[in-house]
């Protein structure tokens, strides 16, 4: 595990977006694992900057998004297929058929999730996967349990979880109370992983996930097992480090 430190949030989401655009500069096809939440929108600012000044083409990467909340379809104003869309996706003039989010709408949500693992590995595999860190030490929607997820699955959402997101949602607007969710397994197939943890809220997480044994009810502790990933904080998340 590879551990940088920054003085701030803004230029950790830089040190991303560099390792983002230096995947794609290397390879114009690569495949994208993304993510949602506050903690990537700096990364995306960067990356449209990049690519509206001729830095980066996204005409033939694939991307594939972490998770989806159930029971959302993709012009919900929460959807992350909406978020993606306006806070990326449009403004790196990327074609539908690159783009690839677990469908929150599916009749049967386990046979989507196997579908979605199968598109994966159709394209070949995820080459870098961005991450995101919840305050339980959450990547993706995989929640603390007494074991670790494999592959995509429907979740049901902690109310630690629900917590923390529900700023994103209108006032009286009843949350999700399920995801589907890339697993802990398909994730550390990528093979690269970055994770980027910002905020004094996060870390205790960040102690756990580097000082703390690999433990299932600390999810993000399985990337000390990954061959390459880089954790990219600023200096209040890592303010429990020694």
């Amino acid at each position: 595990m590879n551990v940088r430190v920054y003085p701030n949030g803004d230029l950790a989401a830089i040190a991303a977006a560099v390792l983002i655009a230096g995947q794609v500069v290397d390879d114009p096809q690569s495949v994208l694992g993304l993510a949602t939440g506050s903690t990537p929108l700096p990364i995306y600012r960067e990356l449209i900057a990049m690519a509206h000044r001729g830095v980066l083409d996204f005409r033939r990467v694939v991307t594939f998004n972490l998770d989806e909340y159930v029971g959302l379809g993709p012009e919900h104003p929460c959807s992350y297929r909406r978020f993606m869309q306006e806070n990326l996706f449009s403004q790196v003039k990327m074609r539908e058929e690159q783009i690839h989010i677990p469908d929150g709408l599916a009749a049967d949500p386990e046979a989507e999730c196997r579908a979605y693992d199968a598109a994966i590995a159709e394209a070949g595999g995820l080459d870098l996967q961005l991450l995101g860190l919840g305050v339980n030490g959450h990547i993706g929607f995989n929640e603390p349990a007494p074991r670790f997820t494999t592959n995509s699955y429907c979740v049901r959402l902690s109310e630690q979880t629900r917590r923390d997101n529900r700023r994103f949602f209108a006032q009286g607007e009843t949350m999700p109370t399920h995801a589907l969710t890339m697993g802990i397994a398909s994730i550390m197939q990528a093979r690269r992983i970055v994770l980027v943890a910002t905020g004094p809220k996060k870390a205790q997480a960040v102690r756990d996930m580097i000082l703390g044994p690999v433990d299932p009810m600390v999810p993000a502790s399985i990337l000390q097992m990954h061959r390459h990933a880089t954790v990219l904080l600023d200096s209040e998340a890592a303010s429990l480090l020694p």
